[in-house]
């Protein structure tokens, strides 16, 4: 998007503010398809840096996540927990993913979670 769509920023700030997670959303970023629920970006980046931190091999990269959000007044990228890239009938990863995706790429959105199906 050119100009970031407002209500999209506006979501994007009562996620930060209320530290909710409960809110899902499904957006076109580039193309694809992302479905699952908005995290806080400090709930976001603890949950990414403690996967990585159980890795064997990518524990060193934990650290980056660890660091304190820059504070800014308007979000600028929605963080995705527990959400998917729809691709035809199936939801990548199954289980669900951690995505962050900059608002002014997002060229479509609709609330809530779109499921898929394998049948």
């Amino acid at each position: 998007m050119s100009k970031p769509d407002e209500l999209l920023v506006d979501i994007a700030a009562l996620v930060e503010s209320g530290h909710s997670n409960q809110m899902t959303l499904t957006v076109v970023a580039g193309g694809a398809v992302i479905t699952g629920r908005l995290a806080p970006e400090a709930v976001w980046r603890q949950r990414v840096s403690e996967v990585l931190a159980d890795s064997a091999r990518l524990s060193e990269f934990s650290a980056v996540f660890t660091a304190p959000p820059p504070v800014e007044k308007t979000p600028t990228h929605l963080h995705f927990h527990v959400a998917r890239i729809l691709q035809g009938t199936v939801g990548i990863p199954e289980t669900g993913g951690m995505y962050r995706v900059a608002i002014d790429d997002v060229s479509a959105w609709t609330m809530g979670d779109f499921s898929y199906s394998d049948h």
